[in-house]
């Protein structure tokens, strides 16, 4: 593990504030593995054996309906971990995990993290500041579903992308159009309507990037009202 990988790994939001010796332990046996573009990193049903903290990339949570459909439960980047809670629970993955970019990863021991818990109840802060975190993604996710139109959701995801808090900025789209679909809760033909509709917001896709002439425009029109939305949309 080099040094920008380690300071990823410690200022996560899953060892942030866990005790200095624990952290060093856990990091001590931690691995560090490289996934491929389309690679699983675990499936559904597996037993939760492991937790990830991602170092480079992106890995999508993602589950099978009985019709065949796939529904993105979370997409997660540089400094996300994954696989907290239900190793919590000694129980197995409920969702599939996939890099959806080639990725880097440190794998930590579950079974180890749980010793350390039972040792140390200060470790419990930093499970459950990651836990919560996953919830509250969840709650905004579900929030932009029901007070959102999906052009609204589409601006959002944009500005989670720039560093820009005012002016003009062109930002690079992580992953491909059909994952952005289905992590909005979206079509690939509705993704593409609504690419249409931010034009007139001063957004213009081009390939993988995205050209937006106003980030503070775009904010107010992401956030407003959606009566007014469906009014004007």
């Amino acid at each position: 593990m080099n040094q920008e990988h380690e300071r990823i790994a410690r200022t996560s939001l899953l060892l942030a504030s866990a005790p200095a010796d624990v952290v060093d332990a856990l990091l001590a046996r931690a691995v560090v593995s490289h996934a491929g573009h389309g690679e699983t990193v675990f499936s559904q049903g597996d037993r939760a054996d492991a937790i990830y903290i991602v170092l480079d990339g992106w890995v999508k949570l993602f589950r099978i309906a009985p019709s065949g459909t796939e529904a993105v439960v979370g997409v997660f980047t540089r400094g996300h971990s994954f696989g907290e809670a239900v190793a919590l629970r000694r129980a197995s993955y409920p969702v599939f995990a996939e890099a959806v970019t080639d990725c880097i990863l440190l794998r930590l021991d579950a079974r180890e993290l749980l010793r350390h818990l039972d040792d140390n109840p200060k470790v419990a802060i930093s499970m459950l500041t990651a836990t919560y975190a996953h919830l509250h993604n969840l709650v905004a996710q579900v929030e932009q579903l029901k007070a959102q139109t999906g052009p609204q959701r589409v601006a959002d995801f944009l500005l989670e992308l720039t560093k820009s808090p005012v002016g003009s900025c062109s930002v690079q789209l992580p992953y491909d159009k059909v994952l952005i679909a289905g992590r909005l809760g979206m079509k690939p033909e509705s993704l593409s309507r609504a690419f249409s509709k931010l034009r007139e917001h001063g957004v213009r896709i081009q390939q993988n990037s995205a050209e937006i002439d106003d980030v503070e425009s775009l904010r107010s029109y992401a956030e407003r009202d959606r009566a007014m939305s469906w009014h004007q949309d």
